[in-house]
């Protein structure tokens, strides 16, 4: 299946903003065709609402959307041939799954014989084909988020919207979307797909780049391993994934930080001799006992979690995390241990390192309400080009 419009996103310094109050604060991105894009961040960081803006739920106070090199930003949203997929799938209860499926392709008043081609092409996609005569009430949740997937694939779309398409599933229904959402970016691979998370997981398996949001504002941008790795910010670090953040002055030499009067080495980061610094270190790349940079301290609180133990220590004030193998005598709580991390496996931040609050609207610009919502088919279902 191979999609019918331009693919690509891109945001031009894009502000939106209610009553004066900025939600999306000069957002400046591209996702490129065939992309999978992951806008992660807490709740209230922007992300909802970039997405809305590219469906064109909301019209920006400022900056302009292009959707595959096309400037979008003044049309509704049943023109911007789009498929999107919500929360709470929108799926129609009085209609069979093929109906489904089917119902923005009659929108568009496609031909019968090529709707039911469409309509089959999508449900084998997505592995329903054997429920096309059931009605949602019949399906569990994650077989209705693949009928949902499915009636927004059908129109064949250059950009899909994914909101928070797995928050509804338990856990083992969700790692199995996750590997269906992987398969389907694979068979798709003119699709630009933007994905609206907050769980780090569904960012990390899925997005070929991750934009991390705060504040209304985009904080950072890269691939999932150099986020990981190689975070920018503090908040980039605590986000993605789990972060040791120890605050340490950097040294004279290369490399050379102190932390708590402890000399530490760090092959990672930028940062000026005698300024302030955050040490970032991952907790499963610390290790119990000695080593390089071995700090010592008592140890707080052990969690057993199968696998691992996750061991937390204090030292010199602080809250030291690792997450060590599982340990057949493991010590206890108020014991001395010692901790230590490769200088390769840490980096150095700029103290402090993260996004400035959003910017107030300037006088010139109007705040605009958001347009509105259409009906839960074609939320879900995509919009006529």
């Amino acid at each position: 299946m191979s999609s019918t419009t331009a693919s690509g996103i891109r945001f031009d310094q894009v502000t939106v903003a209610y009553d004066r109050h900025v939600v999306l604060d000069r957002l400046d991105l591209t996702v490129e065709p065939g992309e999978v894009m992951a806008l992660l961040g807490p709740s209230g960081s922007g992300k909802t609402t970039a997405l809305r803006a590219v469906a064109g739920f909301v019209r920006p106070a400022s900056g302009r959307v292009y959707l595959g090199g096309r400037d979008v930003t003044a049309l509704p949203p049943h023109r911007r041939g789009i498929g999107m997929v919500v929360q709470q799938y929108a799926l129609f209860p009085h209609m069979r799954v093929r109906e489904n499926v089917a119902f923005g392709l009659r929108a568009r008043k496609v031909a019968r014989a090529e709707t039911t081609a469409r309509v089959a092409d999508a449900l084998e996609l997505v592995g329903m084909a054997a429920y096309a005569d059931r009605h949602p009430r019949e399906l569990s949740g994650g077989q209705q988020q693949r009928v949902a997937i499915a009636r927004a694939l059908a129109i064949r779309p250059g950009v899909l919207l994914l909101d928070e398409p797995l928050s509804a599933l338990d856990a083992q229904l969700r790692s199995g979307m996750l590997t269906e959402l992987a398969r389907l970016h694979r068979e798709l691979p003119d699709v630009s797909i933007l994905y609206v998370t907050h769980d780090q997981v569904e960012a990390l398996t899925l997005a070929d780049r991750i934009a991390v949001m705060d504040r209304a504002r985009l904080q950072d941008c890269d691939t999932p391993q150099e986020l990981y790795r190689r975070p920018r910010t503090e908040f980039t670090a605590s986000f993605v994934g789990s972060a040791n953040l120890l605050p340490v002055t950097v040294g004279a030499s290369p490399g050379s930080a102190d932390f708590a009067g402890q000399p530490l080495t760090v092959t990672s980061g930028e940062a000026v001799a005698g300024a302030a610094a955050t040490l970032c270190v991952r907790p499963h790349l610390v290790g119990l006992g000695a080593g390089p940079n071995a700090l010592t301290g008592t140890l707080t609180e052990i969690q057993w979690r199968g696998s691992t133990h996750r061991l937390y220590v204090d030292t010199g004030g602080h809250r030291l995390t690792a997450d060590v193998r599982e340990l057949r005598e493991a010590p206890a709580i108020g014991d001395e241990v010692t901790l230590h991390f490769a200088p390769e496996d840490a980096v150095l931040l700029p103290a402090g390192a993260g996004g400035a609050p959003p910017s107030a609207l300037a006088a010139s610009e109007t705040a605009t309400a958001p347009a509105p919502a259409p009906e839960p088919a074609g939320a879900s279902g995509g919009f006529d080009a």
